[in-house]
C-alpha cells in the first residue's frame, strides 16, 4: 500500500481499521479464551426436518504468537450454476450422502478447497442453521456453521476450480465500522444490503449468507452488531427462530 492512507469504506488485506484505534476495535472483539466459552454456552436454533437439503461450512480461527485472532475466508471461484458463484465465503459446501455427518462436510470441504484439515484443530461451537436464499426467496437449503480454533494451519492450498483466492483476516476488521457497507449487489438488483470489505473494495466484501453467519458469531460471543439491515430484514432471519 506503500504507507498511503485508506479512505473510508477501503481497506486492504488484514489492513489496520480506518477509523477507529486498534484498542477500540478489540473492546469489541473477544479473546479465544472467551470465544471459547461464549460458545460453550451459547444454544444454536438449528433445524431438524430430515428432507432439507444441506450445507455445511467452517468458520476456522488461528492465533500466532503475539498477534490477534485471524479468520479464513475464501473467494469462490466463477462458476456456471453457482449460487455463491464468486462470493466471499467460509470453506464449506454441499453434504454428500457418503458424508457421515453435517459437520463431517465442512471438514471434508475445508480440506479439499484450501488444504486445510481440521483433525487438530479445536471445536469451539457450531452457529444457528440458516436457510440458503435464490434471488431473494428463500430456498429448501440449510446451511450449518461450525467455529473452529486451529492452532498451527499451514500453508493454504486453493482448488482451483472452486477457489479463486484464500486468506487470513483479523477477525476484528470484521467489526471495524468503516469497512462497513450498504450496497446492491449483482443479485440484488436494486436492493441494498449490508456488506464487510475485507480487501479490495469492488471484489472482497462479505454479504449475504456469510454476513449473516458472521452476525450469529458477534451475536453469540456477545458483541452483537448494529442492525443495519433496513428494508431488506426478513433476509437476515434464520429459519429455525
Amino acid at each position: 500500500m506503500g504507507g498511503a492512507r485508506l479512505r473510508r469504506g477501503e481497506a486492504d488485506l488484514g489492513g489496520r481499521p480506518s477509523g477507529l484505534s486498534h484498542s477500540a476495535i478489540l473492546e469489541r472483539m473477544p479473546p479465544i479464551p472467551q470465544i471459547r466459552s461464549a460458545l460453550a454456552n451459547y444454544q444454536p436454533q438449528l433445524v431438524t426436518e430430515g428432507e432439507a437439503r444441506r450445507a455445511a461450512v467452517a468458520m476456522v480461527l488461528r492465533t500466532n504468537p503475539g498477534s490477534d485472532p485471524e479468520v479464513l475466508l475464501i473467494e469462490r471461484a466463477e462458476k456456471k450454476g453457482d449460487p455463491w458463484s464468486g462470493h466471499m465465503a467460509f470453506p464449506g459446501g454441499r453434504v454428500d450422502a457418503e458424508d457421515a455427518s453435517v459437520e463431517y462436510a465442512a471438514r471434508r470441504e475445508t480440506l479439499e478447497e484450501v488444504g486445510v484439515s481440521l483433525d487438530e484443530a479445536e471445536p469451539l461451537g457450531q452457529l444457528d442453521d440458516l436457510q440458503g436464499r435464490h434471488a431473494g426467496r428463500p430456498s429448501a437449503l440449510v446451511i450449518s456453521a461450525f467455529v473452529y480454533h486451529h492452532p498451527s494451519p499451514g500453508r493454504l492450498i486453493r482448488e482451483e476450480k472452486e477457489v479463486r483466492s484464500a486468506f487470513w483476516v483479523p477477525l476484528w476488521n470484521l467489526a471495524d465500522p468503516d469497512r462497513h457497507v450498504r450496497r446492491a449487489f449483482r443479485e440484488t438488483g436494486s436492493m441494498e444490503l449490508p456488506g464487510i470489505i475485507v480487501g479490495e473494495p469492488d471484489r472482497h466484501v462479505i454479504w449475504g449468507l456469510t454476513y449473516r453467519f458472521i452476525e450469529v458469531f458477534y451475536a453469540a460471543v456477545e458483541r452483537p452488531f448494529p442492525n443495519s439491515w433496513g428494508d431488506a430484514q426478513g433476509l437476515a432471519e434464520p429459519t429455525g427462530r
